[in-house]
């Protein structure tokens, strides 16, 4: 790998300056933690990992219609890593053309929407994240009219790239969320 990856007070500067809505923030703090917690699962490099999952939706408040296209641009301009590029590319095939195919393209694009519902589900309990299992995120899951903004052809393709049973990829996006349960409040 050619490029060094800007450390995460940098990254998080970044995505301050693009992006204003808090929601979005969290989400996107969300989906870091959980692909950081795949990082650790794999043996692989959290800062690259989390990186990516931090910065995916960067332009989607600013350019929802050319998501994430402008977000990338920033990103290569100030010489992020070509993983982190490809994998937020691959986290929208629909729109980029680029299919995830390697495990943090995978990952990333797995834990994308599944952090959504997680985080939805933290919302409507009395103890947040601490008690969650996944049998209750799958119970929501099922019904379309909680969260509806979540794909959920997303989820079940999400898991379907990872090669694990539903439960298991639940858990872990669970636990690397309860790693930043303070922040999403």
């Amino acid at each position: 790998m050619s490029a060094e990856i800007p450390d995460r007070t940098s990254a998080l500067a970044l995505l301050e300056s693009w992006v204003e809505n808090e929601g979005l923030r969290k989400h996107m703090l969300a989906v870091e933690a959980s692909v950081r917690q795949y990082a650790r699962i794999h043996g692989e490099d959290e800062d690259l990992w989390g990186t990516a999952g931090l910065l995916h939706d960067l332009d989607w408040e600013k350019y929802p219609d050319e998501h994430p296209s402008r977000g990338l641009a920033e990103l290569e301009e100030r010489g992020y890593p070509e993983p982190i590029l490809q994998a937020i590319a691959a986290h929208a095939p629909d729109r980029t053309g680029v299919e995830p195919d390697v495990l943090l393209d995978r990952v990333l694009f797995a834990c994308d929407e599944l952090s959504g519902l997680v985080y939805a589900c933290c919302l409507v309990r009395p103890n947040g994240i601490d008690d969650l299992k996944p049998k209750s995120v799958t119970k929501k899951l099922k019904d379309k009219s909680f969260a509806a903004g979540v794909n959920r052809d997303d989820v079940t393709r999400g898991v379907e790239l990872l090669g694990i049973e539903r439960s298991e990829h639940i858990q872990n996006v669970i636990d690397g969320m309860r790693n930043i349960a303070d922040v999403l409040g």
